[in-house]
């Protein structure tokens, strides 16, 4: 009986999508320089999200089995015999941006309740520092990524829980893998950066108020609009 079980494949969907197109690629259903059927239609054969198969494109944009050319489509590129080292660098491009961001929104929704009963001007003074640093880096043409973090942080170091503090911390840290750093190539402008600068002050303004179901409605509407800038917006130049 045993011997009828299979592996358990417990690598990220995106991962598993991509060996797919790539063994269409090598076999040569897609030959070098053809154009990959659309994104709607590659999620809809797959029986997965349009996001899942943006990430599983990116992951073999960056091992350069295919070239992504805004606006035109997805290009297969001639198979490349990958190393050992290979392989072990595109198992290590990161997890899920969509499922970061949801993972994100689930605990960090918690982290501000719990910040919420935790206000006094001396805890919050850290997360208004932080959106001044983020204000001014907005205001002056520069990637707020360090203030962002810094933020996001300090509301957790709120809650006087150091393994949130942590969680937090490493979660906001997975946008420097690669898979992350490609999307956010294509997606971070300063328009979308004013539009996280704006609602960050909506959950200050919450916080000041000790609003609880305010200031984690503001949050968890913060990271779903940051999911839709950072993963899907651009979704229309792929297809």
């Amino acid at each position: 009986m045993l011997d009828q079980l299979k592996p358990v494949d417990n690598r990220r969907l995106y991962q598993q999508i991509a060996d797919q197109i790539r063994t269409l690629i090598r076999n040569g259903d897609f030959a070098p320089g053809t154009r990959l059927p659309p994104e709607r239609d590659l999620a809809q054969q797959l029986g997965v999200s349009r996001p899942s198969v943006r990430e599983a494109l990116i992951a073999l944009e960056i091992e350069g089995a295919v070239e992504v050319r805004m606006g035109a489509g997805v290009y297969a590129c001639a198979p490349v015999r990958r190393s050992h080292a290979e392989v072990a660098v595109a198992g290590g491009m990161g997890e899920s941006p969509t499922e970061l961001m949801q993972a994100r929104s689930a605990i960090e929704g918690v982290v501000i309740q719990l910040a919420c009963v935790r206000v006094t001007p001396q805890t919050l003074q850290p997360v208004r520092d932080a959106l001044a640093a983020m204000r001014a880096d907005v205001r002056e043409g520069r990637q707020p990524l360090a203030s962002d973090r810094a933020f996001h942080v300090a509301i957790a170091t709120m809650t006087g829980n150091a393994v949130l503090v942590r969680l937090v911390g490493e979660l906001f840290d997975e946008r420097h893998t690669p898979i992350a750093r490609r999307i956010s190539v294509r997606a971070e402008s300063q328009q979308t950066w004013a539009a996280a600068l704006h609602e960050h002050e909506a959950i200050v303004a919450a916080l000041e108020h000790q609003d609880v179901l305010l200031a984690q409605t503001a949050m968890r509407a913060h990271l779903d609009s940051s999911r839709q800038r950072w993963v899907e917006d651009s979704r229309q130049e792929w297809s």
